[in-house]
């Protein structure tokens, strides 16, 4: 795995994936030639956003970032809290994964998930379940008893990306910047996924100063 810092503003980066994508799109359906990846799909990770009990709404700056069009798959880790949200998140993708936080009253929604976005199998959990939170042997555990390549929680509120044993997990942290009472300062976070064959690129956007800052990790099967 390789983690480089991007210096550039993070709309540059989704403006720029989200082409990639879309001309992918159109050179499946038509039969065209592309100069991307014929397999390439963005997947949008984000969760915890307690709106509105701990936070008003999404930062504007992320609301600007994520237009409809651009992005595939979402999925959630839960605490969405509300149907606003929910449905906030349709307008962004069609195909929306939701996970049940501690918060969220919507049973409907299962405890753990199980999605596949091209080669990868992806496990999708809140997280609250694990104990300690956020531990990465219990976190491992659950990561062998779904069989995933990349295993994404939520709960913390901290973003983290690290590879253990040639899996990949996730915790995209707090959509919102929403407080967490183990946390004196939580910082905004969303992922997104770009993946292509057996390769999946990671852009991690934090909301730092009041401006979008943007990380690239890479992992491969």
């Amino acid at each position: 795995m390789t983690i480089v810092c991007e210096r550039k503003r993070g709309g540059d980066y989704l403006y720029h994936l989200g082409r990639n994508s879309y001309c992918s799109s159109v050179a499946r359906k038509k039969g065209a030639k592309c100069s991307v990846s014929q397999a390439a799909e963005l997947v949008l990770v984000l969760g915890d956003l307690h709106i509105p009990h701990r936070i008003a709404t999404l930062p504007a700056k992320f609301r600007k970032l994520l237009s409809p069009g651009r992005i595939q798959h979402i999925l959630c880790t839960g605490n969405l809290c509300t149907r606003e949200s929910f449905d906030y998140l349709k307008t962004v993708a069609a195909d929306v994964h939701v996970v049940r936080g501690d918060f969220d009253d919507n049973l409907s929604y299962p405890e753990q998930k199980v999605v596949t976005v091209g080669q990868f199998r992806i496990g999708l959990c809140h997280g609250h379940q694990i104990v300690p939170w956020g531990d990465p042997d219990a976190l491992a555990i659950v990561q062998r008893q779904l069989d995933v390549d990349i295993l994404i929680t939520g709960h913390t509120h901290k973003f983290e990306a690290y590879e253990h044993e040639n899996k990949f997990y996730i915790n995209p942290g707090s959509g919102t910047g929403a407080y967490h009472p183990l946390e004196k300062f939580v910082i905004p976070s969303f992922v997104l996924m770009d993946i292509q064959s057996s390769t999946v690129v990671t852009y991690v956007y934090q909301l730092i100063d009041n401006e979008v800052k943007v990380e690239r990790i890479e992992f491969k099967k």
